[in-house]
């Protein structure tokens, strides 16, 4: 049975912590790396109720996109959620485990997943300054409207917000960043692409870049569920026959009417 320090390992050699940016909190969040593995429970977010789940499954790591500890945490009374989940993972015995900007900046990380979703081919970075978005070419060009029916479908998003479509203009080239990319608009004008989907687009972005893109928000859980499947492939590579969990309690924070 592989230690907890061992998955760990196989996650940092895919997305090294030195990936992240300065604002995050990526690594081993709780818990002793040096135990052994008994199971391994995925998420996005690690909310009490993943942890509660992660322990009632036999599994003593927990591992997330989002880091259970990103602002400083001053007491942990069990007022808030995130407060709850750090004490129930040390009661528990689950250690927390997260991958944030380190794997939205790694080669093969969140917007090329993205990308695979879409089955764009010629895919590169965006900005060669930053791995956190991908660009790639469509199989066929799209009308605009028919590509952000196939972003729907891709991504599973109940709602897409977009700017006004040009109906004469198809679909070709496409930009893709995971979570809050609108800060990559700019870089994906510049490198010639008609759409670019992402998440956590402003007004004044969809006003400021709408007329040079065609702008597609599917939603910040949307965007990264995907992390979910790059930690099962890595994980499942490294040991193929260790028990690795999606959580079902998880659910997008974040609902429709």
């Amino acid at each position: 049975m592989p230690k907890i320090s061992d998955i760990i390992g196989a996650l940092e050699e895919f997305a090294p912590l030195s990936l992240q940016e300065s604002y995050d909190n990526c690594g081993l969040q709780t818990g002793d790396a040096s135990r052994e593995c008994t199971g391994v429970m995925l998420c996005v977010d690690p909310t009490p109720g993943v942890i509660a789940e992660a322990a009632s499954a036999g599994c003593n790591l927990v591992v997330s996109h989002h880091p259970l500890i990103f602002r400083g945490l001053k007491h942990i009374t069990g007022s808030t959620p995130v407060e709850r989940a750090v004490e129930y993972s040390i009661r528990n015995g689950v250690a927390v485990y997260s991958l944030h900007t380190c794997l939205d900046n790694a080669p093969s990380g969140v917007s090329r997943r993205m990308a695979e979703m879409l089955g764009l081919t010629q895919v590169r970075a965006i900005d060669c300054e930053s791995g956190a978005g991908a660009v790639g070419q469509l199989a066929e060009p799209l009308a605009a409207v028919d590509f952000l029916s196939e972003v729907k479908r891709a991504f599973g998003a109940r709602v897409v917000r977009h700017s006004a479509p040009d109906g004469s203009r198809m679909v070709s080239r496409v930009a893709l960043c995971g979570g809050s990319g609108a800060s990559m608009l700019p870089a994906a004008v510049a490198c010639g692409a008609d759409a670019m989907v992402t998440a956590d687009v402003k007004y004044h972005d969809f006003a400021d870049y709408g007329g040079n893109i065609l702008i597609a928000d599917i939603g910040h859980f949307e965007s990264e569920h995907c992390t979910i499947g790059i930690f099962t492939d890595i994980i499942t590579k490294k040991f193929p026959n260790f028990a690795v969990r999606d959580s079902h309690v998880e659910s997008n924070p974040v609902n429709y009417m």
